[in-house]
């Protein structure tokens, strides 16, 4: 029996617009060239606020590989809406610091590379645009 592939998610950053957006245009237009299944989000910070229950439903989907940007931010936002993500399963590519065609290949590569933090969830950790959105 074959393992379904991980889901992919966009994030288009649309709020905090801290992702250049070069990246963010060059890496939708690959996965949207490449025919491969994935969901976009305008903005997940703002998903996060509103506690939408499509993150409770990406984090229950099994493996995901998530565009956006700093890991340890991503699981936060999740956190913060109450869909923690599998640690074990979750691999995040960052757009603010990767290259648009480094983030394009790992989403459509075959292999997961988990790469949350582990450990606790704090404030703390996440980037000072993600607490200001999320506060709003």
């Amino acid at each position: 029996m074959s393992q379904s592939p991980p889901t992919i998610l966009y994030c288009h950053c649309q709020y905090a617009q801290v992702v250049p957006k070069e990246v963010k245009e060059a890496v939708l237009k690959k996965l949207c060239d490449s025919g491969v299944a994935f969901e976009a989000v305008a903005d997940l910070c703002e998903m996060a606020a509103r506690r939408d229950p499509a993150l409770q439903r990406l984090a229950g989907s099994g493996a995901v590989k998530i565009a956006a940007c700093f890991p340890r931010a991503v699981k936060w936002l999740f956190h913060q809406a109450n869909a923690p993500l599998a640690v074990d399963a979750t691999e995040v590519l960052n757009m603010r610091v990767q290259a648009a065609d480094e983030v394009a290949a790992q989403l459509l590569s075959s292999e997961l590379t988990p790469n949350l933090p582990a450990g606790k969830i704090t404030a703390s950790d996440a980037p000072k645009e993600q607490a200001a959105a999320l506060a709003s």
